[in-house]
């Protein structure tokens, strides 16, 4: 049977997610089989909170051909090693959590077991000094990994800060080159087909109607094609995940950029800062059941490194997801798919999730109902896995300094999570499974740095002397602290590889 190829795509929003869309979608055909039009309007702006990445948008933008120096450049970017958590436990804790690995195996060991070894004999070491990341992030270095994995310098990881107004105009200019069709129109309407409610058209100011084989719903919050017109439901995690609002605002540079994010608990939420090469990305990520937008925003404008470069922005969200991502016709990417806080800087991968799987499951004009069923099988399992990871912060804490964080420790959580928290307290052992974006680090990381000690390590750890442990344990760190210390400093780096000539006007 010949297969019904996809003529034509129509992207409805711009923003981070539509021209990632584009830019992907016209690198997929290029030989130009498929029509391509994205429809922004021109009365809605960018969200634009996603100002920091995780390392899997490296692959993105490989996959594109894209140079990275000359992104970053466009971008306004710096380099992240990770993010420091100042606050989630206690007033006056902190940790890292750190991009990379920490170390090998030893001997079919977990690392983490033999440090956990050492603790349990006096040794103050933070888990930190055995990851390169971390250790070059508190040092204020940076160099990009080597391919060797013999070396050290191969367990370091890196990601993105970034203006994402800017990434979004790269990408376009990325896919116009390459045949996307921009339109500056408002949807008026959407026509379904009569028999089986799939999309059929966009009814655009001008007179103009668009036709697509498949849409790509980027329309943020609203999600005008998922929800409004195809009524798919949304299902709410706001009981797991509480804070509904956010309230951003960039502020002058304040000395040399950190590689790394910061994330500061406040008494309703937490308080994030971005820093690339023209400005400070700030915003408070709270809850309105404990906090006034004004607190919100008193609180935030009195805890900036520098003098305030706008007006404050303010942001409603619920928690959650679709019910499906792909329903008939139309995929839901970016905000219109859901919404997952900013904690771990998931919102572009999740676009870049679903973009991936739709390259993996892409449709024919039949669109076997078993492909959508595959692809919102891994979607809505990426989003719960996410979900997990991000929850952990909240409820693995010892404040009680306020309502939210009282009721952030007792809430009941999902059974997904409270076995992994369970099976960590209980053994050391991290649970892990496939497809993952988190891994063993990732909550390694989290899990220790929100003080969820184990009972227990691996006895397989005890197999080697408490002396020879030692020694090795010593060597690795000071190997990662003499590869971080022979890096050059991050600022020097990004003068050095990519420099932004100038700082366009945002």
């Amino acid at each position: 049977m010949p297969v019904q190829r996809i003529r034509s795509i129509a992207i409805l929003g711009g923003g981070t997610a539509g021209w990632m869309a584009a830019a992907m979608l016209a690198q997929l055909f290029k030989d130009e089989s498929c029509r391509i039009t994205l429809i922004e309007s021109p009365e809605i702006g960018a969200v634009g909170v996603g100002e920091a990445t995780i390392p899997p948008l490296r692959t993105f933008n490989r996959i594109l051909g894209i140079d990275e120096d000359e992104f970053l450049g466009f971008t306004q970017g710096t380099f992240k090693l990770g993010i420091e958590f100042r606050d989630w436990v206690q007033s006056g804790t902190s940790y890292l959590h750190p991009f990379g690995r920490y170390s090998l195996t030893i001997d079919q060991v977990a690392f983490h077991h033999y440090w956990l070894k050492l603790r349990a004999a006096g040794d103050t070491t933070p888990l930190r000094d055995y990851s390169l990341s971390a250790t070059a992030a508190c040092l204020g270095r940076f160099t990009r990994p080597s391919t060797d994995p013999r070396l050290i310098l191969s367990s370091l990881s890196y990601a993105f800060h970034f203006d994402a107004t800017l990434y979004a105009r790269y990408l376009r200019r990325y896919a116009e080159h390459r045949g996307v069709v921009r339109l500056e129109r408002k949807v008026l309407d959407v026509d379904l087909r009569a028999g089986d409610g799939f999309i059929e058209a966009l009814q655009l100011d001008g007179g103009t109607r668009v036709q697509g084989d498949l849409y790509l719903d980027c329309s943020g919050f609203r999600g005008l094609l998922i929800e409004q017109a195809l009524h798919t439901g949304y299902q709410d995690w706001s009981h797991w995940l509480p804070c509904d609002r956010a309230v951003a605002v960039p502020c002058a540079s304040a000395g040399e950029p950190t590689p790394y994010t910061r994330s500061t608990a406040r008494s309703a939420g937490w308080q994030w800062r971005i820093p690339v090469q023209h400005r400070i990305g700030n915003g408070y990520v709270y809850c309105s059941r404990y906090l006034a937008d004004d607190e919100a925003t008193a609180t935030l404008l009195a805890n900036l490194d520098g003098p305030v470069l706008g007006e404050p922005r303010q942001l409603r969200f619920t928690t959650g997801r679709r019910r499906l991502f792909w329903n008939k016709n139309c995929i839901a990417l970016g905000l219109a798919s859901g919404f997952l806080e900013p904690l771990e800087s998931t919102s572009i991968h999740l676009i870049q999730s679903g973009l991936m799987q739709l390259a993996a499951i892409f449709p024919d004009r039949t669109f076997d109902p078993a492909d959508a069923a595959e692809y919102n099988g891994l979607q809505i399992e990426e989003y719960e896995h996410i979900r997990d990871f991000v929850m952990l912060h909240y409820h693995a804490t010892a404040r009680d300094d306020a309502p939210l964080w009282q009721y952030c420790h007792t809430m009941p959580v999902p059974d997904s999570l409270a076995y992994r928290i369970g099976l960590f307290r209980s053994s050391g052992r991290v649970a892990s499974y496939d497809k993952e974006l988190f891994v063993e680090s990732n909550w390694l990381s989290v899990l220790i740095g929100q003080h969820c000690w184990p009972r227990r390590y691996d006895p397989l750890a005890d197999i080697a002397s408490l002396a020879d442990s030692t020694r090795k344990l010593t060597e690795l760190k000071m190997q990662i602290r003499a590869t971080a210390q022979s890096m050059p400093a991050h600022s020097h780096y990004i003068a050095e590889h990519c420099r932004a000539i100038h700082a366009p006007a945002t």
